[in-house]
């Protein structure tokens, strides 16, 4: 356990002396809005990732007050982890271990995060020792979700029936037969005249009308005689 009651890890890697200061932000994401006749209202997001921004002292020799794992390790070790990290795309556990100078444990910080940059600082001030300023982000799972569409049923088609036609084979409709009502003074030479533009045809409207003309020298004035068609 760090001497300061904290242990702050960047994956596996426990820092040798823990931080004086962590400052944590929760980014927002929420979004006002200026309304016509609201005025302000705020629309409330999920809160953005959170970063975690500190400086901590890499030593260059042991000091009574580091935390070591498994031994000293010189700043290299630290560099060449932090670079490792950044050029891997990896994603590391970030953990802050809090305990009061009793021993009991206190709450803990544990994130998922990327390192995003860090700077290293030489100053005469600290000797042979680095300062390190690291800034890390929280990482999310993340991936593309599949769908699956139903297609709709397809609409079933209502067939129309069209009107039945008559077929070449129907009967032809039934037409009136052409008729003629005797005059005085009428003849069926006359009257074959008049309709079929020859008098010789009269022997057409005689035998149509068999059974009402026995002789066709002989008609009456008020029969109703069928004309053919020829």
């Amino acid at each position: 356990m760090s001497r300061s009651g904290y242990d702050v890890y960047i994956g596996k890697c426990l820092l040798p002396v823990a931080p004086e200061k962590i400052q944590v932000k929760i980014k927002n994401q929420n979004k006002t809005l200026n309304l016509i006749n609201e005025g302000e209202v705020n629309i409330l997001k999920n809160a953005g990732l959170t970063e975690a921004e500190f400086e901590f002292i890499v030593p260059q020799v042991r000091y009574p007050f580091a935390v070591y794992k498994s031994g000293f390790k010189d700043a290299s070790y630290y560099l060449n982890f932090l670079e490792k990290t950044k050029k891997g795309h990896k994603k590391v556990q970030f953990i802050i271990c809090r305990r009061t100078v009793g021993g009991k444990g206190l709450f803990n910080t544990n994130l998922k995060v990327s390192v995003e940059d860090w700077a290293i600082t030489d100053d005469v001030k600290e000797g042979y020792d680095l300062t390190v300023k690291v800034k890390l982000k929280q990482w999310r799972n993340y991936g593309t979700k599949t769908v699956t569409i139903k297609q709709p049923e397809l609409e079933s088609v209502i067939a129309q029936m069209e009107p039945d036609r008559e077929s070449d084979n129907s009967p032809a409709p039934t037409t009136q037969p052409l008729t003629y009502t005797v005059q005085k003074g009428d003849c069926l030479w006359k009257i074959a005249k008049q309709f079929y533009g020859n008098g010789s045809a009269y022997n057409v409207i005689f035998n149509a009308n068999s059974n009402q003309i026995s002789n066709p020298n002989l008609i009456y004035p008020g029969q109703v005689l069928v004309i053919p068609t020829v």
